[in-house]
């Protein structure tokens, strides 16, 4: 299994981080990608992965904090994703829940991303809360720009957009949502996505999957989701590792990455 999205770096970590690695490891998680919201935890991102050689780090200002980042921040962005070590940019994307960045500088940014991402050929990772329709049009209009690699990330959408971003060549990752017993609506979603699309993830330490909901997530824990979408569609948890595994691989280029 590989976790496509986490925070190692989060406050709830720093106390066993080494201890939160080895469950993973032990359950049979292979990768982790973390994932940066800030320039200061897309460094401490890659640190990380420097570290630890089954972690990788993706780095970018998350919209949420487009408005308190400081001159030089997106430059430094820009550099740090060249960096062997990190297979995406992210994340980004519009979030219009939380009423901390304007829309129109949420969306600068997540051109932004998408067009670093094109340069240096690594994938971005997209954010998108209760602002279905404006993301959909950032990735219809950068779509006719050229060609891209993208996830959405802790998908939470309908079967319209669902179906509206695989179009555009995205793949979706589920999180611990998928598991709420009272989501079906999602699951339903989630077996509309094709097999070669689908991505699991934790979103550690948010989002912990039944039955530890409301607990602090950890990427172990990567497991039940991945359980919970094979069930979805029809397959033996082992079957859906092997393709979640097979997907994230072919999507952040895993297995080129620095060792």
């Amino acid at each position: 299994m590989i976790d496509t999205h986490c925070h190692l770096d989060a406050e709830a970590f720093h106390q066993e981080i080494d201890a939160v690695l080895q469950r993973a490891t032990d359950t049979g998680v292979e990768s982790i990608l973390t994932v940066g919201t800030t320039l200061e935890s897309s460094q401490a991102a890659i640190v990380l992965a420097n570290r630890y050689r089954f972690v990788r780090a993706i780095v970018g200002i998350h919209p949420n904090y487009v408005l308190t980042a400081k001159p030089g921040d997106w430059e430094r962005i820009e550099e740090l994703a060249t960096h062997p070590a990190v297979v995406a940019v992210g994340e980004t994307g519009l979030d219009k829940y939380w009423d901390h960045t304007p829309l129109e500088q949420q969306q600068d940014y997540f051109v932004r991303h998408i067009e670093l991402s094109k340069r240096i050929g690594k994938p971005f990772v997209v954010h998108c809360r209760e602002a279905d329709t404006e993301v959909l049009e950032i990735l219809k209009t950068e779509s006719q720009r050229g060609p891209f690699m993208g996830v959405m990330h802790a998908f939470s959408g309908d079967a319209q957009m669902a179906a509206e971003c695989l179009q555009l060549g995205m793949y979706l990752s589920f999180a611990g949502m998928l598991t709420f017993r009272k989501n079906d609506a999602m699951r339903a979603v989630a077996a509309t996505v094709p097999l070669d699309r689908l991505l699991v993830e934790t979103d550690a330490p948010y989002l912990a999957p039944h039955p530890n909901r409301g607990k602090r997530n950890e990427p172990a824990w990567v497991r039940l989701t991945c359980e919970c979408l094979a069930t979805v569609h029809g397959l033996t948890p082992e079957a859906m590792d092997a393709q979640t595994t097979s997907n994230a691989k072919r999507l952040f280029g895993l297995d080129h990455a620095a060792q």
